[in-house]
């Protein structure tokens, strides 16, 4: 039954957006970043991003990214994708799946809409700068 089933608590692993220089468009942008900080490493880790949500009253949806790495070692963080301006204005939804002591874990992280911004930063972990956390 679906009641006996355990579905383990996903710890100390995050997604971030922190504000990087970006050489191509010549000003900070936003960039997702997935942060291990825990002492183990996540092997085959799979992260789906998409961003959805209603603009001028009319609903909008982005295309589904889908980014793999073999492994994201402890108390590291990888960067994961830019998160145009544009978008920032909807709800940014990553879902993070990986093994863990051989063992699949799941998560999903939703920055809702307009969450990203200056005023809404916290120190980050393992990376040693300021952005937007979620756990």
């Amino acid at each position: 039954m679906k009641k006996d089933i355990i579905f383990p608590k996903v710890e100390n692993v995050y997604v971030a957006a922190v504000k990087e220089w970006n050489d191509d468009f010549q000003e900070n942008s936003w960039y997702a970043h997935l942060i291990n900080d825990s002492d183990q490493t996540l092997e085959m880790v799979i992260v789906v991003s998409k961003a959805y949500g209603t603009l001028n009253g009319e609903m909008r949806k982005t295309g589904t990214f889908r980014h793999a790495f073999k492994e994201i070692a402890p108390k590291t963080a990888i960067k994961v994708e830019l998160l145009e301006n544009n978008v920032l204005q909807l709800n940014n939804e990553f879902m993070v799946s990986f093994f863990k002591d051989n063992q699949l874990l799941d998560k999903v992280f939703v920055f809702k809409t307009n969450t990203i911004n200056d005023k809404a930063t916290t120190d980050i972990p393992v990376m040693n700068v300021r952005g937007v956390l979620l756990k």
